[in-house]
């Protein structure tokens, strides 16, 4: 079965691309599963150093495909998209990002959990969870104003106000900007020279610059209980409704 990614071992560097250009490499449960069982891969196979996230199509992702979300039927805490950002969120080798287009929802959160993000010009981001009533996800309550300060986290959780990879590079969530045509190939080049490194080194210099992993993952647990209780408000129905009428149009 299609699962709009594709993965693929490149020495000591996992590679995981979103593959689903057609619908802006929007997130589906298949995807999440398939990216879910990469990092295990990774995680479990000492041969494999560092992961590289990457899109295809001139997009990184639109976040979850609503559509696909809104047709699960069980417990909305269940959903895969959890257990892949606290996979991300726990995970103890290099990640590293390569981002051109859109990076909104949790195709946005999920950058902060990565080491090394490298963006294109066309990069944008933006955590769209204020305009469908729903919190912040994948702990970027508590990692953005760590990164940012509270005043700019403000702009990006508060009034969802997207940024460039310029203003990504000024704040500290982006590395470098790089040419379209050499985003790829620079971001794998980055993640193949942390794969040569000390792994025991690594690992413990990472969990060092990281601190209290607990702490993350009780915020990413208090935050999945706040957006799972506004998916049950009328609001937030009436907010996906309207929004998945107009993307139809």
């Amino acid at each position: 079965m299609e699962t709009g990614l594709i993965v693929s071992r490149e020495g000591g560097v996992l590679r995981i691309v979103l593959d689903r250009p057609a619908k802006k490499n929007a997130l589906t449960r298949d995807m999440y599963l398939r990216a879910l069982a990469a990092l295990e891969e990774a995680s479990g196979d000492e041969s494999l150093r560092a992961v590289l996230f990457c899109g295809e199509g001139g997009t990184f992702t639109a976040g979850n495909d609503l559509a696909d979300f809104l047709s699960f039927s069980g417990e909305p805490m269940a959903f895969p998209a959890l257990r892949f950002i606290k996979a991300v969120a726990s995970f103890e080798k290099p990640l590293v990002a390569a981002v051109a287009g859109d990076a909104v929802g949790i195709g946005a959160t999920m950058l902060f959990h990565c080491d090394l993000v490298y963006a294109s010009p066309s990069a944008r981001f933006k955590a769209a969870f204020i305009d469908l009533g729903l919190p912040p996800e994948g702990g970027v309550s508590l990692l953005a104003p760590m990164r940012f300060g509270e005043a700019k986290a403000a702009e990006l959780l508060m009034l969802g106000e997207a940024f460039d990879a310029k203003e990504g590079h000024r704040v500290g969530l982006v590395n470098a900007i790089l040419p379209e045509e050499e985003l790829q190939a620079r971001a794998f080049e980055a993640a193949t020279r942390l794969a040569a490194k000390p792994l025991t080194a690594l690992r413990d210099t990472r969990r060092l610059l990281r601190g209290d992993r607990g702490r993350l993952l009780e915020r990413i647990d208090e935050e999945a209980r706040l957006f799972a209780q506004a998916l049950r408000s009328p609001e937030v129905q009436a907010r996906f409704a309207a929004f998945l009428k107009k993307s139809a149009q």
